[in-house]
């Protein structure tokens, strides 16, 4: 996912010195576009509300830590700086309906997505997309 008008508006050097939780939310909503494309790709003739219930079972908390422990060791030492700076980070809020393990791996598995995507390192969030589909997508 490339936006023209967004590129090259930040360095790696100013993509790092974000906030953790602000790589997060960047992250989640692109991961969010990505199965929800992904799945009407898959499914053109579903409904908007049952592609909206079936995404969700893909982005919460618990299957987003789920797909980080399946990448962990494929990440670079940068990649995994930035994702243990998110699952380290001090929320604000609890979550409310996750296990607090799976939230703080959630949580770095979104600011890890986030910092490959500031620094438009889209080959490699591609790679890591595909891992993720090729697990558990492909099949559903």
């Amino acid at each position: 996912m490339e936006f023209n008008i967004l590129k090259g508006k930040f360095t790696i050097q100013q993509v790092k010195q974000l906030n953790p939780l602000v790589l997060a939310i960047v992250g989640d909503a692109i991961y969010e576009v990505f199965i929800r494309t992904y799945l009407v790709e898959r499914n053109r003739d579903m409904n908007a509300h049952k592609i909206h219930v079936k995404a969700i079972e893909y982005v919460k908390a618990h299957a987003q830590s789920e797909y980080m422990k399946i990448i962990i060791d494929d990440l670079d030492e940068e990649e995994l700086t930035m994702f243990k700076r998110g699952r380290n980070a001090k929320s604000a809020t609890t979550p409310k309906n996750a296990d607090l393990n799976d939230y703080k791996w959630a949580t770095g598995f979104e600011a890890l997505m986030g910092f490959l995507y500031l620094s438009e390192k889209n080959d490699r969030l591609n790679e890591i997309f595909e891992r993720i589909i090729n697990h558990n997508l492909g099949d559903k």
